[in-house]
């Protein structure tokens, strides 16, 4: 199999090993040359021509169409802007709308907190006797009755890097007459999706993670075709009007999956964006995804071999799990500070979890076993005791 390693195409610091791409994807050397040529050539130039000469309104569909052949989704059924926070908002918004009758929503412990909150915020402002359900992510199936609305998911935990098995809950939820939501913020990009297969009536994510999009990059929200006009967006922006240039003082919904528009899209984001999203015109997800696991295995192969005291919090089987590894630690926030400091780049989960990201896009054997060093070297040395890796940052 030819590796699908592309360092040369990636800004990389000298000395420094990055194991965190699952929280911010580094800089794809392109990038820079592109949003600048962008902001002088298209801004600097075309003036509020850009929106149509370089076709700044067409980005959000366009870029759509890339994401989606990641994701395993159909060419017009995924669309980009605003936040994922949004998005979570807009599919579950969606999903109830098509549920007027009943009033559960499932989610599950293991969810991103931030799903949670926006269906908290959305239900309370309803205010129709909607209830969020969290179970453990081993209940999720026996917790699907026949009050249940929706039933909104990660696919992998951004905390231990368990994955949930899409197709088989899925159509547990359908089977009990649930709309199903899938947030793939830990998947696109990271293992192969295949949302057509699924079913799921929605999916959203976001690109700053292992799509390198940058930091603040646009999310996207997917909406199965055949629902694509049966979707009522809660959140009626003026660019998902069916004629926002008519500048009509009544909503009417654009035609499919335009209509999940909401307010002007970030050009200058979504520009470095679609130049990141070359980097997989050479590659094939399922070849990142065997390299992910071998460098996954290596490392949990190593790390447990050099440090007895850290367990291993990701499960075993790599089948069952994104592409990240974490290890428990009760000094992990120490420790990941110790490592950043001499150049491995983690991150850390309250309360104790150390995390770790695989993109063999940048990442090889020989960072792997480097990084192995590094570790070993901090937790056996106990160099995590050290004054400054004990006050904690704003971000962990």
């Amino acid at each position: 199999m030819p590796t699908v390693t592309r360092k040369e195409m990636f800004h990389l610091p000298e000395g420094v090993i990055y194991l965190d791409g699952n929280s911010l994807g580094p800089l794809p050397r392109a990038v820079a040359q592109r949003t600048a040529t962008m902001m002088r050539e298209e801004w600097g130039e075309m003036l509020i021509r850009g929106w149509n000469a370089a076709d700044w309104m067409g980005q959000p569909a366009r870029v759509g169409d890339r994401v989606a052949g990641l994701i395993g989704a159909p060419q017009g059924s995924v669309v980009m802007g605003d936040t994922l926070s949004i998005k979570v908002y807009q599919a579950l918004a969606a999903a109830l709308a098509m549920r007027p009758d009943r009033r559960v929503v499932i989610s599950d412990s293991g969810n991103f907190p931030t799903d949670l909150y926006m269906a908290e915020g959305l239900l309370r402002t309803l205010g129709r006797g909607h209830e969020l359900r969290v179970v453990a992510p081993e209940e999720v199936t026996e917790a699907m009755g026949p009050e249940v609305a929706a039933v909104m998911l990660t696919e992998v935990d951004y905390r231990t890097g368990r994955r949930h098995d899409m197709a088989a809950l899925t159509r547990a939820a359908q089977d009990a007459g649930a709309v199903m939501i899938w947030d793939l913020a830990h998947s696109a990009g990271a293992l192969p999706v295949d949302l057509t297969a699924s079913g799921a009536e929605f999916a959203v994510g976001c690109t700053y993670k292992y799509l390198n999009g940058g930091p603040g990059a646009p999310a996207f929200i997917y909406v199965r075709p055949d629902l694509a006009e049966e979707a009522q967006p809660a959140l009626q922006g003026w660019l998902g009007h069916d004629a926002p240039f008519a500048f009509d003082l009544d909503y009417r919904p654009a035609p499919g999956i335009e209509r999940m528009r909401v307010g002007t899209p970030p050009v200058l984001q979504m520009t470095a964006l679609e130049e990141a999203l070359r980097v997989w015109d050479s590659v094939s997800m399922e070849d990142v995804r065997a390299e992910a696991v071998a460098l996954m295995e290596r490392f949990i192969s190593g790390v447990e071999a050099r440090c007895p005291g850290l367990e291993l919090a990701s499960p075993r089987d790599p089948a069952q799990r994104g592409s990240q590894v974490s290890f428990r630690f009760p000094e992990g926030y120490a420790a990941m500070q110790a490592l950043i400091a001499r150049g491995v780049i983690g991150d850390f989960r309250a309360p104790d979890i150390m995390r770790f990201g695989f993109t063999p896009l940048y990442l090889d054997a020989g960072d792997i076993d480097a990084a192995v060093e590094v570790i070993a070297e901090v937790i056996g040395e106990e160099l995590w005791r050290a004054e400054e890796y004990q006050s904690r940052a704003r971000v962990t």
